[in-house]
């Protein structure tokens, strides 16, 4: 495997993202999907009714094709690239990040004493195909007291998290449970990453 890629192209700029690529040794360049002088961006508006596992593997797939277009529009040498998108939903309702402290303190109540889910979209395009993965995991909070989610939300965690909180912080207090990949949960499931990296030929 000679040619074998070496590195890939992260659609990105989750530091969590970074922290678990480098977590398994991939190696890796941040590649802005949104680019004003390009006039490339991603509408992550849901569309009414979508399900939230359509959700993020419709918005994966833009981030993807839209990474694709900055490497060519840059002339950058061809590498795999790999994007994602992450949703917590209840009730088949989506939770992005909040839109602000209000929103946040909403979501976290909603999601007080509940068992959500967390959906992770993966895509990796190379070489004119795009591989596609999904992590599915379920979590159970704790009740929360109203006190406690002002708290969380005071430390300003729980503002660019999708679902209002990040499992590596301060809200792992709160889970009871967790069914499926913490990872996943973060932003990045390491296993589907592996098995969709090594499709396009990576040693990982």
């Amino acid at each position: 495997m000679g040619n074998a890629p070496q590195q890939i192209y992260l659609a990105s700029k989750s530091p969590r993202r970074r922290e678990l690529l480098k977590q398994i040794g991939v190696h890796f360049s941040l590649l802005m999907v949104r680019e004003q002088s390009l006039r490339i961006d991603v509408d992550e508006t849901p569309f009414a009714n979508e399900k939230p596992r359509d959700y993020v593997e419709r918005i994966a797939r833009l981030k993807s094709d839209a990474a694709a277009r900055v490497v060519q529009a840059r002339k950058l040498p061809p590498r795999p690239i790999l994007s994602a998108d992450t949703t917590v939903t209840f009730n088949d309702e989506i939770f992005g990040k909040p839109e602000n402290v209000a929103d946040a303190m909403r979501i976290l109540s909603i999601l007080s004493g509940q068992t959500h889910e967390v959906v992770t979209a993966l895509a990796v395009a190379f070489e004119h195909e795009t591989h596609v993965a999904l992590s599915i995991s379920q979590v159970t909070f704790a009740n929360i007291s109203p006190a406690d989610i002002k708290r969380y939300v005071d430390t300003g965690e729980p503002m660019d998290k999708a679902g209002a909180y990040a499992i590596q912080g301060q809200a792992a207090k709160w889970i009871i449970e967790l069914r499926g990949s913490y990872t996943g949960v973060m932003g990045l499931p390491l296993y589907e990453t592996t098995t969709l990296l090594k499709k396009v030929g990576m040693v990982v």
